[in-house]
């Protein structure tokens, strides 16, 4: 069989427990892919944001691709709308989901029926040769379905974590750049048949890749800055621990980056995207994952503005603040624009979307700064003139989450 369109009842579709997006036990039911799909790493899934996209209605243009497995039809491609239309007829359940607003799914959906074969190189054409999977999910897909070598990038991760739990290492221009085997081989480490090596003791090697992962996080290297100089960007210790290693005999390195996240950093990190108002926070909450542009750059700049203001506020006049404030409005304004919007427009149209995104203690926040749809557009002008109530930090957080949920929405990576 090559393909055909079958309508099949929603109710039995299958979701597809080896999604790239985010794999799960094989043996797992659809209520635990939903699970993870709602609770987990939801910048991978974005359901909120689908559901918004599609409007009032499903669109049968967008067929589903399905396999059959014995009698089981496992969707392939469109599981995220699946789920969307499972939980709009209860067939799983989330308590923490508004259903409220999904559009109307029919109980019988038309699909795209074909071998594993088909199915594959369709989902591998629509996301991973378009880039809207990260590097490490495609390298997992084409090792696994594809049947081809290990990348390195895939090696790394499979023998450290590293990657796969710094999500900022995702990135293309990192695989392509930064963890290639020459430098690997550089820094002391080297790749052989699927292990990965080192000249150093565990701990040294863990030290290492860690300050790298930090250096990226920063923006110290990238495509602009430092680009390629790998090794010049380390800390002065590792640097000279890797010049005074190099006539050591590299051995099988253990290095596993998710203990970490079971214990102090994994604490810290959790403190993070809970977005607690504490002066010590990301601002929008988290770091924004968002497609390339004017917008993204502005975006950055704006970390890292607010990056210095951290490391340094005690050195930094009160009115400070007030220049982050400034950023925000023209943020906002550089995103509307993208969408033919004014201000106030882009505000009226995304604005409760995106608060559903937030958590009970976000949108406490909000309400305690007096952040609402009403007031959020006057209170981005109030800090484009930087008036003295501009500099309330407290506030221009509690401003940059909601915006951020909203420019998610408009300018979010596709999934």
């Amino acid at each position: 069989m090559s393909q055909e369109v079958r309508t099949l009842k929603l109710k039995d579709l299958v979701l597809w427990t080896e999604n790239p997006r985010d794999p799960i036990d094989k043996d797992a039911k659809d209520q635990d892919v939903v699970n993870r799909a709602i609770d987990g790493q939801h910048s991978k899934w974005t359901l909120s944001k689908l559901a918004f996209e599609m409007g009032d209605y499903y669109d049968f243009s967008e067929l589903p691709t399905v396999v059959f497995h014995g009698k089981r039809p496992i969707v392939y491609d469109g599981n995220r709308r699946i789920i969307l239309g499972k939980l709009k007829h209860g067939y799983v359940k989330h308590d923490h989901f508004d259903i409220s607003n999904l559009p109307n799914f029919p109980s019988e959906i038309p699909c795209n029926v074909c071998s594993e074969k088909i199915a594959l190189k369709n989902v591998l054409r629509k996301h991973g040769e378009s880039g809207s999977w990260q590097p490490l999910e495609r390298d997992m897909f084409l090792h696994k379905f594809m049947h081809q070598e290990k990348s390195i990038f895939l090696v790394l991760d499979e023998n450290t974590g590293l990657i796969s739990t710094h999500n900022h290492l995702n990135q293309r221009y990192v695989k392509d750049e930064i963890f290639t085997n020459e430098n690997l081989n550089a820094l002391g480490f080297e790749i052989k048949g699927n292990k990965l090596f080192s000249v150093f003791s565990d701990k040294e090697a863990t030290s290492i890749l860690a300050d790298l992962s930090k250096k990226v996080e920063d923006k110290q290297i990238t495509t602009r800055n430092n680009r390629g100089k790998v090794f010049d960007v380390l800390d002065k210790k590792h640097q000279q621990l890797i010049d005074e290693s190099k006539e050591n005999e590299a051995t099988p390195a253990k290095i596993d980056f998710r203990k970490d996240k079971k214990g102090k950093k994994g604490k810290a990190k959790q403190k993070l995207t809970k977005r607690r108002l504490k002066n010590d926070e990301l601002l929008f909450g988290a770091k924004l994952y968002l497609i390339s542009g004017d917008v993204n750059e502005l975006y950055r700049g704006i970390d890292d503005l607010y990056g210095y203001y951290l490391n340094d506020k005690d050195k930094l006049s009160s009115s400070f603040p007030g220049l982050i404030r400034m950023a925000l409005r023209l943020l906002c304004e550089m995103a509307a624009k993208e969408e033919d919007l004014r201000i106030d427009e882009y505000v009226k149209k995304y604005f409760a979307n995106a608060k559903k995104e937030l958590n009970t203690d976000e949108k406490t926040t909000l309400s305690n700064q007096n952040v609402s749809d009403a007031t959020i557009v006057q209170l981005l002008h109030t800090g484009a003139h930087n008036y003295k109530s501009s500099n309330n930090i407290a506030q221009t957080i509690a401003i940059s989450i909601i915006l951020g949920e909203m420019i998610k929405i408009t300018h979010g990576k596709a999934e």
